[in-house]
């Protein structure tokens, strides 16, 4: 683990605070000497250096950070000479998405609207420059008092179209599984529309305080997506508008053809709800029906028994290579 300390200086930048920890990195407050000006540091952890698959994960997130100019995407600063790795971010005041949702459980309609709208502008600038986010869940979206959003952590974000295989393929069956696409469930790589569908996913638990699919382990709540469909919005909280219950099915159908194209179409349902025609739906008479899908849950854990396997081929496959 990182040993900063408040006081501290490293290069140019004296540490205020440690403000978050997790299994890759430590993020400090801290003040930039030359200038005065509050910013994030980002350090990974010493032995996250060392291994080669998440020191790639954190330079990518870096290297896709310094390329976003958006007033709703944080802010990597470009790289400079440093004593030893680490990411200089803009600071922002606020709360994570997720500490919001916690303490209020669900939102005003409004409320949630306006941060979806915000969340959608974020999203069709990264995808209009060819990045997919790929891990879109209120942990990622920093909330500030006047109600802006910042869309952060692009460690296994990608660039549309790249095939090699990276931690992003990997990880998506070792994370949280409630944001997750169908497709992804299945293996695929995912575009810009699963993007759009954990942002479906966000809508519908900003709206009724609880994610759409649930289960005992992540491998029952994948399954779940792929065979049910979740309570409707709207037998939740009968005061969510129709047509707000209808752009959240938009967005979470399960296939990717019929799901909103661009998050600019969900933009623009979202400013103009009265003229979005509600489809009289099976999944808003079916959604008692529950399947439980035995032969997908055994593949599901034959697949989890493979993961260790795949990882160690992989970090052998770059040993050898390098």
């Amino acid at each position: 683990m990182n040993s900063f300390h408040p006081g501290d200086l490293l290069d140019h930048y004296r540490i205020e605070n440690l403000v978050a920890r997790s299994g890759m990195a430590s993020i400090f407050r801290a003040t930039d000497t030359r200038t005065g000006q509050t910013v994030a540091l980002k350090i990974p952890h010493p032995e996250m250096e060392a291994d080669v698959v998440l020191y790639d994960r954190f330079k990518r997130e870096q290297e896709i950070g310094e390329k976003m100019d958006h007033p709703y995407v944080m802010k990597v600063m470009p790289s400079e000479d440093h004593s030893q790795v680490y990411m200089v971010m803009e600071w922002v005041e606020g709360r994570l998405l997720r500490e919001v949702l916690m303490k209020e459980k669900k939102l005003p309609v409004e409320r949630a609207t306006a941060l979806m709208l915000k969340t959608c502008d974020a999203l069709d600038y990264i995808h209009q420059h060819g990045v997919v986010h790929r891990d879109l869940k209120p942990e990622n979206i920093m909330v500030d008092d006047q109600g802006g959003i910042k869309l952060i952590d692009f460690g296994i974000a990608g660039h549309e179209g790249s095939r090699r295989l990276t931690f992003a393929k990997l990880s998506q069956l070792m994370g949280t599984p409630d944001y997750i696409s169908p497709e992804q469930v299945k293996g695929k790589r995912g575009d810009g529309r699963s993007d759009i569908y954990a942002a479906g996913v966000m809508f519908y638990e900003m709206l009724t305080g609880k994610v759409p699919f649930q289960g005992p382990n992540a491998f029952a709540i994948m399954n779940d997506r792929l065979l049910n469909n979740p309570i409707p919005p709207r037998e939740i909280d009968p005061t969510i508008p129709p047509e707000l219950q209808e752009i959240v099915y938009r967005a979470l159908e399960r296939d990717p053809k019929n799901r909103y194209g661009t998050a600019r179409e969900f933009t623009k349902d979202l400013e103009h709800p009265e003229q979005v025609g509600v489809a009289d739906r099976a999944e808003l008479r079916d959604w008692k029906q529950r399947r439980t899908g035995w032969a997908r849950r055994i593949a599901f854990y034959l697949m989890l028994a493979l993961i260790p396997v795949v990882i160690f081929g992989l970090l052998l496959w770059v040993a050898r290579h390098t």
